[in-house]
């Protein structure tokens, strides 16, 4: 069972899709049993150390819902495994789709990542990701092909945020930079937008991420460090617009959702963040116009106005620091613009 490490996977991924690899009835005359134990007798090669893991990384679900290890299941208990990748069993096709590749040597690969493009194939993404897309671009490399289910990937976004990604072309390679990020020195800036007049000219959002448990799909802030992981986001101001603000944020660790879960928890949802209340007018005046200005800035940017602006490393093979930069993406742009072009003219109404 692919259990190995993860906790480690789940440390990386940004945009974390879990894949159910095992799923189990409890059987009606099963008497009450640690479910740790129990998976033990169900799942080949599993120990009871990484079945715990995975109870702790919420990989272990029991009737929709994510249970530790000390749960004792119950006759007719629907139990399933999931996990950040695929089942080895999975066959990712290639496909000659177009990437945006800002450098690449024979280490590694820098690409900025469009908007709508999933990383990882999933249950409703068989094509079109990014792997599909790596596993041609790097046919011709042995280690993309040998890791057919995630060729060269150390981390990940959102499908909808847009910006830099870092590929590893070669076993070490991939060690050197997933050590990195695990490390958390890899450093990394993202542009966004988000909702209101943030009132600090800059400052650091910290506390444990987990999913959420009314919704697994969606993550939250949590005080409590047994229901999620410790993280830390830097902000910075770099533009005032009214009623929304354009900031830089530094990543100091990289949970999954971390940068719109931070500014949910302080009430600065991004513009345009449908999972996180950012899709509906947060801000701003009463005013028809006003409600129509705000629909139009929905439909020119219909996504998380999120971008991954920067990558900085250690180089795997010349052990010196690099940095990348990626441009804005023409939605973000038109939607900055059309943010100031309001500031400029409408005065702010209380």
């Amino acid at each position: 069972m692919y259990i190995k490490a993860v906790n480690e996977e789940a440390e990386n991924n940004e945009d974390q899709e879990l894949f159910e690899h095992y799923r189990f009835t409890v059987e009606k005359g099963q008497g009450l049993l640690r479910i740790d134990k129990y998976l033990m007798l169900r799942v080949p090669n599993a120990t009871r150390s990484k079945l715990q893991q995975a109870c702790d990384a919420d990989c272990v679900i029991v009737n929709e819902k994510p249970v530790k290890s000390s749960y004792r299941v119950k006759p007719l208990d629907l139990i399933s495994i999931v996990l950040p990748t695929p089942p080895v069993d999975v066959e990712i096709l290639p496909e000659n789709i177009p990437l945006n590749i800002l450098y690449e040597d024979e280490d590694i690969l820098l690409i900025n990542k469009e908007a709508g493009m999933v990383v990882h194939p999933g249950y409703n993404n068989t094509t079109g990701t990014l792997v599909n897309a790596l596993a041609w671009h790097l046919k011709d490399v042995s280690f993309a092909t040998e890791n057919n289910i995630r060729p060269g990937l150390v981390h990940r976004i959102d499908k909808n945020t847009t910006g830099l990604l870092v590929i590893a072309k070669n076993e070490y390679a991939m060690t050197f930079l997933a050590k990195q990020f695990y490390e958390h020195t890899i450093k990394r800036t993202y542009i966004a937008i988000a909702w209101g007049d943030m009132p600090n000219d800059e400052g650091t959002i910290t506390g444990y991420i987990g999913r959420s448990a009314r919704d697994r799909k969606i993550f939250q802030l949590f005080e409590d460090e047994e229901k999620g992981k410790w993280s830390v986001t830097h902000y910075k101001v770099l533009e005032r617009l009214h009623y929304v603000t354009l900031i830089e944020c530094r990543l100091e660790t990289g949970r999954t959702h971390q940068i719109r879960v931070h500014l949910k928890s302080i009430g600065h949802p991004l513009f345009g963040d449908e999972t996180y209340g950012g899709d509906k007018i947060i801000k701003g005046t009463t005013f028809t116009k006003y409600k129509q200005f705000v629909d139009n800035c929905f439909a020119i940017m219909p996504r998380q106005a999120l971008h991954a602006r920067s990558l900085g490393f250690i180089h795997p093979r010349t052990k010196k620091e690099v940095f990348f930069d990626s441009e804005l993406p023409d939605d973000f742009i038109k939607l900055l613009d059309k943010w100031r072009n309001y500031a400029h003219y409408k005065p702010m109404e209380e």
